[in-house]
């Protein structure tokens, strides 16, 4: 009897916990969701009337105008191709960068390799700083060059660490059998060990891909001033710079015509707009990578 009041009374304990665990995920959605939405549905809604607020995830004025508006200025179409281009090819350099490195740290007869990662993890505490790092870019010509955007950030420290951890992991033995088949260095990291990482390699190419997306301060350092070498971040940045934050008040407004309006009001909508341009490419990547993405984030959570 007293068996059975217990496992009904852990029984409704589980009820309990499934209902407030049910609950406690639902608010963090809703807080996780809902500032997309937000931002979606300002994008959405009339540059004029989002300056009267209480727009929250359904546009009130609904007009694609923003982002025609967006697409009217100059070197963006330019700045989007050099943007791809860039996250594309520093993100394949930069992974496989990453796994040479990680990979020949992680061989226990690689004599050096303490001191290298020891050296390798203070880069990640201590740098040169901003102006000895312009110095070193022009020092090797790299100003106003499309490679400003790939080789400085070919490897990362961080990236390295992430895959060798990785690597770590794997079974030696598995390196030692190819040795013993004939397979040489070379075939033991591209058809052994590169397979195996596939997690881990997943995991680093978003983030390398999402750094070289976003980035825009390299262009404002290197290549400002060659438009043909824009991307597409640096332009949103322009446009945002050069919005007119005169008129954000709407009392300031008040008996102003629309055209006269449309020349003072702060164009919240465009820079909502401007934020779903950059996040949607991201966005599309994800749900690809997302399988892979959680499994390397693992890593290290479980040892056998």
């Amino acid at each position: 009897m007293a068996k059975t009041v217990s496992y009904g009374r852990q029984k409704k304990y589980d009820r309990l916990f499934d209902i407030g665990n049910f609950i406690f995920l639902t608010v963090v959605a809703i807080v996780t969701v809902y500032p997309f939405l937000n931002v979606l549905a300002i994008s959405l809604n009339d540059s004029i009337d989002t300056v009267r607020g209480g727009i929250h995830i359904w546009p009130r004025e609904f007009t694609l105008d923003n982002y025609r508006e967006i697409f009217k200025y100059d070197n963006l179409i330019t700045g989007f191709i050099n943007s791809a281009t860039r996250t594309v090819i520093g993100t394949i350099l930069g992974v496989l960068s990453s796994a040479m490195v990680a990979f020949t740290l992680s061989r226990a007869d690689f004599q050096g390799r303490k001191v290298i990662s020891t050296i390798i993890v203070l880069t990640m505490y201590f740098s040169g700083g901003l102006i000895p790092g312009y110095m070193l870019i022009r020092d090797l010509g790299m100003i106003n060059t499309y490679w400003v955007y790939i080789i400085p950030g070919i490897v990362n420290a961080f990236n390295i660490i992430i895959v060798r951890s990785f690597m770590d992991g794997l079974p030696y033995s598995l390196q030692e059998s190819a040795k013993i088949d004939g397979a040489n260095d070379f075939t033991i990291f591209w058809k052994i060990i590169m397979p195996l990482c596939k997690p881990v390699l997943a995991t680093v190419a978003l983030f390398v891909a999402v750094g070289q997306w976003n980035s825009w301060y390299d262009t404002y350092l290197f290549n400002s001033q060659n438009p043909a070498l824009t991307t597409l971040q640096y332009e949103l940045m322009k446009i945002l710079q050069n919005t007119n934050m005169g008129a954000t008040d709407p009392n300031a407004m008040k008996g102003l015509s629309k055209d006269q309006m449309a020349q003072f009001v702060s164009p919240e909508s465009i820079k909502m707009a401007i934020t779903i341009v950059t996040v949607v490419p991201i966005l599309i990547v994800y749900p690809f990578v997302q399988k892979h993405f959680v499994q390397g984030m693992t890593i290290g959570a479980v040892k056998s």
